[in-house]
């Protein structure tokens, strides 16, 4: 259910509050693009949390980034909520959270003469949200993401498609990349992601390197990509050597992974940030899902301005292939089976020979 505002003509500032993952900030693009050509390139600022600010400085048509800190929360919780609101306080013509907490309402209010927000359906969490905003919009967790970011132009009445474009790579950073490829001798290739934000959500490295030495016998290269954070590099130690795979974990910034997965053939790996930038790039995708809610976090496809909507073991919708377990409980929506983000049942009995036979079937038809 929507609850409009009066139509709003003319904007000159916007501000975004998106206090979530990266992969929220990476799908606010399309609001923000359509918020910009709207109102005639009004100055849109953002604010998310500071441990998604990298990928926030990568999205176009933003201004200024404010962050939030969950450490400055502890250590000096005051002075930082103090220091923000002092910076957003009736600044903004509109203000919009994408995001249905307590502090990203009350954000929303402070920051903008008109405000619109997230809340939840239980009136008992939200009755003071709908008071407090001059709009509202229920977060549907049975949604695509894409969707509950673009419910805000639905309430605005602003036109617009269900399509995720992708970011613009800055050209020396493809050039840097094809440097990279053109020294180790690689042209077409696979994007292997076996990582991903939290344990839980990773796949099993016996059955990864079973996946990985099924691959390697595609003759094509595989390039193995992460971060240098702690849980990329310890899959990067245990990585197998086999001819046809190439290790890029820690070798590569968040632009240059756009620009890598650009020129990538397809998408193999983990349910994380980076199958949704190759999904953007209308990829080809093989996603491994664990106990993630398929029907918010699958894949968007493009092509057919849609997720997945169901929960299969092996499904296909327009250039995405999703991979999950058949048990009765996926998927549960947890971080992991005791929802404290231990270990995911699921991701145990995915057969890596299914998720490889996906792979050479469609590999036998593309045309190079």
């Amino acid at each position: 259910m929507l609850f409009y505002i009066k139509i709003l003509k003319k904007l000159n500032k916007i501000l975004i509050i998106i206090q979530r993952s990266n992969g929220d900030v990476f799908l606010s693009s399309s609001l923000i693009k359509n918020l910009y050509n709207y109102y005639q390139f009004p100055q849109i600022d953002v604010l998310v949390n500071d441990d998604t600010k990298e990928i926030a400085e990568l999205l176009p048509n933003i201004n200024f980034i404010h962050t939030f800190s969950y450490s400055q929360k502890k250590s000096n919780r005051f002075k930082q909520e103090k220091s923000i609101i002092s910076a957003i306080y009736k600044k903004y013509d509109l203000s919009i959270s994408l995001t249905a907490s307590d502090r990203s309402v009350i954000y929303a209010f402070l920051a903008g003469k008109k405000s619109i927000s997230a809340i939840e359906v239980d009136h008992k969490k939200s009755w003071w949200k709908k008071i407090l905003l001059s709009s509202y919009y229920f977060f549907d967790k049975n949604k695509h993401i894409l969707l509950n970011n673009l419910q805000p132009l639905n309430i605005l009445k602003i036109d617009h498609s269900n399509i995720h474009e992708p970011l613009t790579c800055n050209s020396k950073i493809i050039h840097s990349i094809k440097n990279k490829l053109d020294k180790r001798g690689i042209k077409n290739f696979l994007v292997f992601h076996p990582s991903a934000q939290y344990n839980y959500k990773i796949y099993p490295r016996h059955l990864r390197d079973q996946l990985l030495a099924r691959l390697n016998t595609l003759g094509l290269p595989i390039l193995i990509t992460g971060t240098k954070n702690i849980l990329d590099l310890s899959i990067e130690k245990e990585l197998p050597s086999f001819s046809n795979v190439h290790n890029f974990i820690g070798e590569t910034s968040l632009e240059e992974c756009f620009a890598l997965s650009n020129l990538a053939l397809a998408y193999i790996g983990m349910d994380t940030l980076n199958m949704h930038i190759a999904a953007s790039q209308n990829k080809r995708i093989f996603a491994i899902f664990g106990p993630t809610n398929l029907k918010m976090w699958s894949p968007w496809s493009n092509e057919l301005e849609t997720s997945a909507k169901t929960d299969n073991a092996v499904q296909n919708y327009g250039g995405v292939t999703i991979f999950q377990a058949s048990f009765p409980c996926v998927a549960c929506g947890n971080a992991g089976c005791d929802n404290l983000k231990g270990r995911s049942e699921c991701l145990y009995v995915i057969d890596p020979n299914k998720v490889f036979n996906e792979v050479k079937n469609w590999y036998a038809n593309v045309k190079l």
